[in-house]
Formats: structure tokens, sequence, C-alpha cells
């Protein structure tokens, strides 16, 4: 079975030794992913606006990998602060109000910088075409 590896190039990538997400056969495993872009954190203090940016690069790893949004059979969310559950369950749901993935929000004592809110992972399986 063919491993195809997707990079978003950033730096800690082969440092840490992971790639953004991972296709082997129909599974698709996207890593844990935050609202980091070119380097910076986007949305500092907004729950939902960092939840938003990382489904956008959890959606554009997936379309790399083969998959769309709608193939998500499982996310999880890890969050600074259960209280704000809401406003991520909320744009969780307007990403995936069609799919509705399995999925769990947990709350984390931290994120690896102390700015960002959220964290999110997916599993996407692709459907074999008839």
């Amino acid at each position: 079975m063919i491993r195809k590896k997707i990079s978003t190039g950033a730096p800690w990538e082969s440092v840490v030794g992971y790639s953004r997400a991972v296709r082997v056969g129909n599974l698709v495993e996207v890593s844990g992913t935050t609202a980091m872009k070119d380097g910076q954190l986007q949305h500092p203090g907004d729950m939902a606006g960092q939840t938003r940016v990382c489904l956008q690069i959890i959606e554009a790893a997936l379309r790399e990998a083969g998959a769309s949004l709608s193939d998500v059979v499982r996310t999880r969310m890890y969050v600074t602060d259960i209280a704000r559950w809401e406003e991520a369950g909320r744009v969780h749901g307007e990403f995936f109000g069609a799919a509705r993935p399995a999925t769990a929000m947990v709350e984390v004592s931290a994120l690896i910088d102390p700015a960002m809110l959220i964290e999110i992972e997916a599993t996407a399986w692709i459907a074999a075409q008839a």
C-alpha cells in the first residue's frame, strides 16, 4: 500500500518528525492542527477565529491527500478553556454540518504556545468510487 505524506513545509515538521497528514489506502490521518500560518498564530484570543483557521488548514491537507471534509469520520478538539466550547463547536458545525463526524472536545492545561486556544485532529475515510 502506498503511503503519501502531506507537508505544509513548516520547519518543525522535520525537527519533530511528523507530517501534516498521512494517507495510507483510503485512510487519511491529519495531525493536530493549530491556527499557525507562516509562523504566526492567527486570531490571538479568538477561539472561533482560531478554530476556523485550524479547519481551513485541515481542509487543505485533506484536499492534497485526495479527500474532502465530507470524508471526515472523526475529529478531536483540544481546547484550553472548555467554558468556550460553544465558540469552537459552532465553527466545527459550519465546516462539518453535513458530514457530522464523530468528535470529542477535551480541555487541556496548555498547548505548545500559550496563545493557542485550540488544536484539532481529523481522520478521514475515502469511500471507494462506484
